[in-house]
């Protein structure tokens, strides 16, 4: 399963669902970066030195990001959906097809049903 790091905005209950799902998520707040406003690029050097895939729904910093720098260990931005179950299980259904997700942009859009 993929290795993640949750940036500080992005709900725990969908963290909590991805680890049942069997993810290895670390977050901003259990790396104590949380509260600090550290800036995206400090976010995803952080992910990379860790080797984790950012996971975020901060997609348009996230979207420039991945363009100006694409040797990364993978992005995932999400929009944001209410449930919480449902985000995960997206979020699951689509990293789990992908052999690597290094240098990856994956977008995670909540569906209308």
């Amino acid at each position: 399963m993929a290795r993640l790091y949750a940036d500080e905005q992005f709900p725990l209950p969908v963290v909590k669902c991805l680890r049942i799902l069997g993810h290895n998520i670390l977050t901003a707040q259990e790396a104590g970066k949380g509260n600090q406003e550290i800036p995206d690029e400090a976010v995803l050097a952080f992910a990379i030195k860790n080797n984790r895939a950012i996971l975020t729904l901060n997609r348009r910093h996230f979207v420039r990001l991945h363009r100006s720098q694409p040797a990364h260990t993978g992005i995932i931005v999400c929009s944001e959906d209410l449930n919480w179950e449902r985000l995960a299980t997206r979020i699951h259904e689509a990293i789990s097809v992908e052999e690597t997700l290094s240098g990856k942009l994956i977008g995670i859009h909540r569906s209308n049903s």
